[in-house]
């Protein structure tokens, strides 16, 4: 039997071999920092290409996603992954993650305490896939980077720069699939992603990298 000394170097020899994302998406799964760890199955850190050009933000998992600890698995995931396909992507080319880590009981709405406690970690990890454009996917999601004041039904298809970031906002994928009149505008703003990331990406490179980001706005607007 090791000593607690070993077994504490073990651990810190495990957690070297594994890259700052995958520290941070350990770092998740263990998360006591709000209340949703006691109803929780599965915490979702997120998943995808390590240094992606793209970061897709949802709001919070959902059923599916808090059996399987994956994010985007059940019904809006299957037409996230179509519309990818459609602009010539793979989940593998993406990263995927959502500003609240675990399930809200019922899917309520995110409380306010709960995406406080969130926030750093999603912080962490734009600085570390370091994305040329964000797609938010909802209100949630899109009140972290746009200004407050307007709903979806305005925002969504325009942009914002979150430092040196180009941010999209879009609707939700569920969104889309509650309402058949959203699909079509959910797909004509998915098909603007690559022209949008030729262009973010210029602007991310030639902007200055001591850029910081905006405030996130305090309020959001349901529509």
């Amino acid at each position: 039997m090791g000593t607690a000394t070993e077994d504490v170097s073990g651990r810190d020899d495990k957690r070297a071999a594994m890259d700052d994302l995958e520290v941070l998406e350990a770092e998740v799964k263990s998360c006591p920092r709000c209340r949703l760890c006691e109803t929780r199955k599965e915490a979702v850190p997120g998943e995808g290409a390590r240094r992606a050009a793209i970061m897709f933000i949802g709001e919070a998992p959902g059923y599916w996603e808090n059996e399987e600890g994956r994010p985007f698995v059940g019904p809006a995931g299957k037409l996230l992954d179509e519309l990818l396909a459609l602009i010539g992507l793979q989940r593998e080319d993406v990263y995927i993650t959502n500003v609240l880590k675990c399930r809200p009981p019922s899917n309520r709405d995110p409380l306010p305490d709960e995406l406080a406690a969130c926030h750093e970690y999603l912080e962490r990890q734009i600085v570390l896939v370091e994305p040329r454009l964000i797609v938010t996917l909802g209100r949630y999601s899109m009140a972290k980077f746009f200004p407050p004041g307007r709903g979806m039904r305005d925002l969504h298809g325009t942009t914002v720069r979150y430092g040196r970031i180009t941010c999209l906002a879009m609707y939700h994928p569920a969104a889309a699939l509650r309402q058949a009149s959203l699909k079509a505008v959910f797909e004509d703003d998915f098909k603007k992603i690559p022209a949008l990331l030729e262009s973010a990406t210029a602007d991310f490179e030639a902007a200055d990298p001591a850029v910081v980001p905006s405030e996130p706005p305090e309020q959001i607007s349901l529509f």
